[in-house]
């Protein structure tokens, strides 16, 4: 259940007890940890406040979330330079986890984190939530399997939010370098993420590896943009992914062009798709509109219950290889460019 009441948190929280028609399994919150009575005793009033649910019980220290019997699973939804410790506890304690994304800071951190799950036979899961939406897998299966735009050849993906980092206190954690800030692990993963989802129908080991240039503008020791260009050289195509924190992108966030026509994602973010407009050659569109109550996080959950009732471990939709893969990347990145945390070794 979940350890941490920030906004991510919330969100996820009042996903899980909505009502809904269409739900592949049940979630009940037993227990929340906060790191205090006020914030947690708001975070109940503002997720239950319409719900017939009964409340769960309220911790101030997350080992007693950990150390409840009640407790199958626990959601991590602090800092991401929290992720580690946290995840390392729930695991220790004996439950499953699924760790909000950035999965932790860097690649070694991951790595420890995935080798206790293993260890002690848990479930463990980055919630890359934006993968488990109906439409995320539709794409793939339309530019993959039935290849509407035949071979692809560019994609572009933005993630930019108007962040107004400059009048965030230092200690904020979309500005302070030790808890992770930047654009990068904040936005520019979704960008990734639409990268290789619509570039290479593998994931983790089984990936290319494309040859990837990138720029990054640092100030303050965070990043506040990049652009990340991925060469596949051998099927000769190309991936153009940026994010920013200076301004909002577009409702239309990610171009794919095909040797026979377009494919346009749109949605309030990046993260959050709700539309697949297919533009062929000669004029014709086709449009996919994807509604549903909530913002969509239910979806993940629900695929890691159906994981946990079938004893698996790990997901086939985010699988820990892409995970590491993906920190990787990011821990080149940020290396290519000058940019360190205090985590990084």
């Amino acid at each position: 259940m979940p350890a941490g009441t920030g906004w991510v948190s919330d969100k996820f929280a009042k996903d899980l007890v909505l009502s809904r028609e269409d739900a592949r399994a049940s979630h009940v919150i037993k227990a929340v940890g906060t790191s205090s009575v006020a914030k947690g005793s708001a975070f109940l009033d503002g997720v239950f406040a319409d719900s017939s649910v009964s409340r769960p019980a309220l911790y101030t220290d997350y080992a007693d979330v950990y150390a409840d019997p009640d407790v199958d699973i626990v959601y991590i939804g602090t800092p991401h330079a929290l992720h580690k410790a946290n995840c390392l506890d729930a695991i220790a304690a004996g439950k499953h986890v699924l760790c909000e994304k950035p999965f932790t800071v860097n690649e070694d951190e991951a790595r420890e984190v995935v080798a206790a799950a293993k260890a002690k036979g848990v479930f463990l899961m980055e919630a890359m939530w934006t993968r488990f939406f109906p439409l995320f897998g539709d794409l793939r299966k339309a530019i993959h399997s039935d290849r509407v735009i035949g071979q692809v050849r560019r994609v572009f993906c933005d993630f930019s939010l108007a962040m107004d980092l400059e009048a965030l206190p230092p200690t904020s954690r979309l500005k302070d370098p030790s808890l992770g800030a930047g654009a990068l692990l904040d936005i520019g993963i979704y960008s990734l993420t639409w990268g290789f989802a619509t570039l290479d129908p593998d994931m983790g080991d089984q990936a290319a590896q494309p040859k990837i240039d990138s720029s990054m503008t640092v100030v303050d020791d965070i990043d506040h943009a990049e652009s990340i260009i991925l060469n596949y050289t051998e099927s000769r195509k190309m991936g153009i992914l940026t994010a920013s924190t200076y301004t909002k992108t577009p409702e239309t966030f990610c171009r794919v062009e095909g040797s026979d026509g377009v494919i346009t994602l749109s949605g309030p973010a990046a993260s959050l798709p709700r539309k697949i407009t297919v533009c062929k050659p000669d004029g014709t569109e086709t449009v996919k509109e994807y509604n549903h109550a909530g913002l969509g996080f239910f979806y993940e959950a629900d695929s890691v219950a159906l994981d946990l009732a079938a004893g698996r471990k790990e997901s086939e939709v985010m699988p820990l290889t892409e995970t590491l893969r993906i920190l990787r990347i990011m821990d080149d990145l940020r290396r290519s460019n000058g940019l360190r945390y205090p985590q990084d070794k």
